[in-house]
């Protein structure tokens, strides 16, 4: 047999890098089809930087994470056992700062200027390439150094809802709570005889469960099959926000106060996926609000939660697009960091 010559070896290689790429990209494509919808903060450059991150990100961990409680636990495990994991990290992006959260502030900080003294990375942004999990109070407040630096400048990974003050935006990333993967369900399973469902819990003040309970255009025995809307209070029982949105069910979201802390909300345009609604105008207030949603909007934000799920559910096995790999390409977007003043004494 006559050997090949390196021009046609050249031409078959570059064949097949072509083929590969069609077919990467019309995968990708079909994945973030924005025909029906407008989920995304930035379409064009959604897929591109995720690719980079799936080819370039790496991330150096200090020491064997402690075991972490159920909230993390899936992050924990599909990072660490992750293709970004570096074990040089002079090669690291960032920094994964692992502890305990239940850890106390004086021994937190004694770990963080153990990493100060023996490793020359975190003096070079005073931490701002590191990131860290805790919980969705976040870190107690301290005045020492190693505290104050951790809080302001390291990314926070905590779960959603935050408590007040304990989330800065454009900085901290917030978990979706852990849920079996959800399933879309079809169209004709949904009855939607109530205009919306609340589930109700001792979070929500009393005048407002009062009012929805005793409205005919709201129920609390049903569920989201039975109704358009879901109505959830901010800060309360958020956890099944995910169920909904897979369910067909619009979120309504009560709050007196702008909501900075939802699951990335640096990819995901939240407008697009549910409503947000004051808790003072009652159930009729609501019920004005939502009856002047037209079907056409009301059809594409049902779309669009469905779309979502598949970027807040947690599987066991990470999967494109999922959970994990969002909190990662939010930490991949947050890769670029300033030097910080140094600390005066």
């Amino acid at each position: 047999m006559a050997a090949t010559s390196p021009t046609t070896t050249t031409t078959i290689f570059l064949l097949l890098l072509i083929t590969l790429l069609t077919f990467t990209g019309d995968a990708l494509s079909d994945h973030l089809n924005t025909t029906t919808t407008n989920l995304y903060l930035s379409p064009k450059t959604l897929t591109t930087n995720y690719n980079n991150m799936l080819n370039s990100f790496k991330i150096f961990i200090y020491q064997t994470p402690p075991s972490p409680p159920p909230q993390h636990s899936l992050f924990y495990k599909s990072l660490i056992n992750s293709h970004f994991i570096t074990q040089d990290p002079n090669q690291a992006h960032l920094f994964f700062i692992p502890f305990n959260p239940s850890i106390s502030t004086r021994s937190l900080a004694r770990v963080i200027k153990n990493i100060r003294t023996n490793h020359p990375f975190w003096n070079r942004t005073l931490g701002a390439d590191h990131f860290y999990l805790t919980t969705s109070e976040g870190v107690d407040l301290s005045s020492d150094r190693n505290i104050v630096e951790l809080k302001k400048n390291s990314i926070q990974i905590s779960p959603f809802p935050t408590s007040y003050g304990s989330f800065i935006p454009h900085k901290d990333i917030t978990l979706p709570h852990v849920l079996e993967k959800p399933k879309p369900l079809v169209n004709d399973t949904k009855k939607n005889m109530f205009l919306g469902y609340m589930r109700l819990s001792k979070d929500i003040p009393l005048s407002l469960s009062e009012d929805i309970k005793i409205s005919k255009y709201f129920t609390v025995e049903h569920g989201p099959l039975d109704s358009k809307f879901c109505l959830f209070m901010y800060h309360a029982d958020v956890s099944w926000i995910v169920e909904a949105m897979a369910s067909r069910c619009v979120p309504v979201v009560i709050t007196d106060c702008p909501i900075q802390d939802l699951p990335f909300m640096d990819v995901i345009k939240w407008d697009e996926v549910a409503v947000f609604v004051g808790p003072k105008s009652g159930a009729h207030g609501i019920k004005i609000v939502l009856e002047g949603i037209e079907d056409s909007r009301y059809e594409m934000m049902v779309e669009s939660g469905v779309l979502a799920t598949r970027h807040l559910a947690w599987n066991e096995e990470p999967k494109p697009y999922d959970a994990f790999h969002m909190i990662v390409y939010q930490l991949w977007l947050r890769r670029h960091t300033v030097r910080y003043a140094r600390w005066v004494e």
